[in-house]
């Protein structure tokens, strides 16, 4: 395809940043741009079996702490987050998702869980959110280290790992390069080898092998070299 076809359908707006990084070459940003498609399809598929087990992990603690039905029973009336206002966000969220449910005739606590974002995960790890459901969340990393002085290893800590690897999903969900360096434009995949690193060391916390997990997915290694050697 030329690259003007390419620019159309695309839309130069997107295009400038892979064009930039290839100091105008079009044949290798249109080859750039396949190749960001292909990490982040590789990435999408590591965040979603993450997202999986996490929530997973998750609904174990809350169901021995909170009974079979704790998220719904968390935003009803007389439920831990039926009337903090700080909470309201999230409670919408379940509350649309739960009714929509109960509509259908096909509410459970599986179903409902399916039915949330990452967000709603990532906050459960809030302050706020973590001391209200009982401060019990942290039992899912059991291989977690030990918090320090100078390093905390704590829900806030979590938090924080959980809300890049929101932004991240997000980037990958509304079709933004992953494969960028910040400033300036470059081609620069150290990001996404750190993402995936952090990712895996999560996995380990909550006593998952991830490699075993993942086998014959998640090509990160091949789908980086690939965008690497465009700096050649």
């Amino acid at each position: 395809m030329k690259y003007k076809d390419f620019e159309n359908i695309i839309s130069p707006e997107r295009m400038r940043k892979y064009n930039v990084a290839c100091g105008g070459n079009t044949v290798q940003a249109m080859t750039l741009y396949r190749y960001n498609l292909r990490l982040s399809q590789e990435m999408f598929v590591v965040v979603s079996c993450f997202e999986v087990a996490l929530r997973n992990r998750i609904d174990a603690v809350m169901k021995a702490h909170l009974g079979n039905d704790w998220l719904r029973d968390l935003i009803l009336p007389g439920g831990a987050w039926y009337n903090d206002r700080r909470l309201e966000k999230t409670r919408k969220i379940i509350e649309n998702a739960y009714n929509g449910l109960v509509k259908n005739g096909t509410y459970s606590n599986s179903k409902l869980l399916s039915e949330m974002e990452f967000g709603v995960w990532k906050h459960m790890f809030s302050n706020v959110q973590y001391r209200l459901s009982g401060r019990k969340l942290m039992g899912i990393f059991p291989n977690k280290p030990k918090s320090t002085q100078s390093h905390k290893f704590d829900n806030t800590y979590v938090f924080g790992e959980l809300d890049y690897i929101n932004k991240l999903r997000n980037r990958i969900a509304h079709h933004e390069p992953i494969c960028f360096s910040k400033n300036p434009v470059s081609i620069d995949t150290k990001y996404i080898h750190n993402r995936y690193n952090r990712i895996m060391e999560l996995f380990r916390w909550m006593d998952i092998d991830g490699a075993s997990l993942l086998y014959g997915l998640g090509h990160i290694d091949n789908a980086c070299n690939q965008i690497d050697a465009l700096l050649k």
